[in-house]
Formats: structure tokens, C-alpha cells, sequence
């Protein structure tokens, strides 16, 4: 599941800006499938980062993350095809990603949303678990 869509990104820029982001071959309509790979790749970018401190994905998506989802997608479309990305499109890239960084240091949390059960290091890594020593030095000491 997406954490943005098409209608969250053309609330954020005029559909006629997405369409010229992504209309490589000229048919006058936004290409979708480019919009949404640069989804899927932000969306790839922020579970990097919160799968530090929470279950991803996300399922529902809290709202912080579908702003960062459609702030880096948005960016993602401009630094595909466009030579200057515009100062705000910057500026909104570079603070979802700080946000991202302080969602991942526990800096700021997303209020009621799982926490991985598992350490994220030992995950996918076996567990080892063993009974009881029967020789310990205590138990040899007087032998």
C-alpha cells in the first residue's frame, strides 16, 4: 500500500505540473506509472528510516508520513526530468527528510503506531536458546 497517491500529490502541484514531469512522449496526460515509481521510491525512503523505530509499512498511514511521502515524491518527479527543482520543492525534500531522521532518533514519535517486536538488527537472524549449565564453577569448586 502507497502512502500517497495521484490526488495527494495534485493537491500539493497543479496536475498540469505533473503531467509535464512525466509526459515523456507527448500525450498530453500525466504517465502514472512514472508517478508511481517516484511513490514507491520515496516510499522506500521513509520506511529506511522508520523501520528504525517502527513496523513498516505502514498500515494505516499516519498523516506525517503521507505529507513526507508526498513531499519526496514530488521531489523525486522534478529531479527526474527537470535541470533546476525549484528552492520550495527543495526546501520541503530537505525537511521531510530531517523529520524522517528525528522520526528515526525517537526525537519525534507518531504517537500510536507499533513499534517493531523484533530488534531490527537481530531480525532475520536465528535465536539461540540453550538449558541450563549443569558444570559451573560453582558447581566444581569441591570436586
Amino acid at each position: 500500500m502507497a502512502y500517497c497517491a495521484l490526488a495527494d500529490i495534485t493537491a500539493t502541484i497543479p496536475e498540469q505540473t505533473v503531467t509535464n514531469l512525466t509526459d515523456d512522449s507527448g500525450t498530453g496526460e500525466a504517465d502514472q506509472g512514472k508517478v508511481t515509481a517516484a511513490i514507491a521510491d520515496a516510499d522506500a525512503e521513509i520506511d529506511s528510516y522508520c523501520a528504525a523505530r517502527y513496523t513498516v509499512p505502514f498500515s494505516p498511514v499516519p498523516a506525517v508520513i503521507r505529507k513526507c511521502s508526498v513531499d519526496v515524491s514530488v521531489y523525486n518527479l522534478y529531479s527526474r526530468c527537470a535541470e533546476s527543482i525549484p528552492d520550495s520543492r527543495k526546501e520541503r525534500y530537505k525537511n521531510a527528510i530531517e523529520l524522517l531522521k528525528n522520526i528515526a532518533k525517537g526525537v519525534v514519535t507518531l504517537g500510536e503506531v507499533p513499534s517493531p517486536a523484533t530488534n531490527p538488527e537481530s531480525a532475520g537472524r536465528p535465536e539461540i536458546t540453550s538449558s541450563t549449565r549443569l558444570f559451573t564453577r560453582d558447581t566444581m569448586k569441591d570436586l
